[in-house]
């Protein structure tokens, strides 16, 4: 007998993208499944679009944030095994095929989770790059990552009951890095199967990457300080993001300091900082290339060392600000 499983889809002015989030789900060759989507009070027409689809509706009262949607969800469910998912995101045709298998070759104790498609649904450059980013730092240690993402989050279903769900009383993302880590405290084991995929609809632009870089580096911050593994090697907030940052910042204090004095001997380090920075790096951009060829990785080594480093490195900044000067916790991102 298969598995039955709960898909628990929360769901906040999301029309743009629950359509083809449904329409994705219910094409799935798996037929032992549900799906709850659980809308977190929405002002568009997504609710009108979600009733089109032969699914559990739950429409919460006011808005509660996702970890309550989640919670909802999984409270209303039958499955045996939860799995979680965005609005924004299309399951692929095996997805819940390999959920199920998964934990038929694994142990109740186990979280497992997938990650993004390395092209996501939209094609514009900062799409790709943030998909093959994000499927790059969420598979490369499959057997002890040290979270599950939300957008492909198997669990369970007793299991998470038990642990007491998403926390609620959080920050307004991160609450699967939160319950992840939770789980590792007590016991349970985290499993990544880098072929349960989902494809994500970013539709970035410049702007709308930079602002996702510093928003999502300055709760990491935030969270990490409060946790107390800020170096540590976390899925997208790995290693080699965070030397990348501290290399560009040093080859940026350096070139000020240069142009300042115009002593030489300030700009010869720089070439090597930015050779370390690429050795370091160097399975990220095989997987840039691998995904999109040539001149894309190109474009995405200059705007990742450049760019985005610096938005992440605002964002931090941010992060420290919001940690330890309270006053600064009023501003929002």
């Amino acid at each position: 007998m298969t598995n039955f499983i709960s898909i628990i889809i929360p769901n906040f002015n999301g029309s743009a993208t629950i359509r083809k989030c449904l329409e994705a789900v219910f094409s799935s060759r798996y037929a032992n499944f549900e799906v709850i989507v659980v809308d977190d009070y929405s002002e568009d027409n997504s609710v009108e679009i979600i009733k089109q689809f032969p699914c559990k509706l739950i429409r919460l009262d006011k808005p509660s944030g996702v970890s309550k949607a989640r919670n909802i969800g999984a409270l209303n469910s039958r499955g045996d095994i939860l799995f979680f998912t965005d609005a924004d995101c299309l399951l692929r045709k095996d997805t819940l095929s390999l959920v199920a298998r998964t934990f038929s070759e694994g142990a109740p104790d186990s979280i497992i989770g997938g990650t993004y498609t390395p092209i996501p649904y939209d094609r514009s450059f900062y799409s790709v790059f943030q998909s093959i980013f994000i499927n790059y730092s969420e598979t490369k240690q499959p057997k002890d990552p040290d979270y599950i993402a939300t957008h492909a989050m198997a669990i369970d279903a007793t299991l998470f009951s038990k642990i007491g769900g998403f926390s609620e009383d959080f920050l307004p993302i991160l609450e699967d890095v939160e319950l992840s880590h939770r789980l590792r405290r007590s016991g349970y084991r985290l499993f990544m199967n880098p072929h349960i995929l989902v494809q994500h609809i970013f539709n970035f632009s410049l702007i709308g990457s930079l602002h996702n870089a510093i928003r999502k580096s300055m709760y990491w911050t935030l969270y990490s300080i409060k946790n107390r593994d800020l170096l540590a090697d976390s899925g997208t907030a790995s290693l080699e993001l965070k030397i990348n940052v501290a290399s560009q910042l040093v080859n940026l204090v350096l070139l000020v300091l240069w142009i300042l004095f115009r002593k030489s001997f300030l700009i010869y380090p720089l070439p090597l900082i930015f050779a370390f920075n690429l050795h370091i790096n160097a399975k990220l951009i095989k997987a840039f290339y691998a995904a999109n060829g040539f001149i894309f990785t190109c474009l995405a080594l200059i705007y990742y060392t450049l760019f985005y480093s610096l938005a992440v490195a605002v964002g931090a900044f941010a992060g420290v600000l919001k940690n330890y000067f309270p006053g600064f916790s009023k501003v929002r991102y």
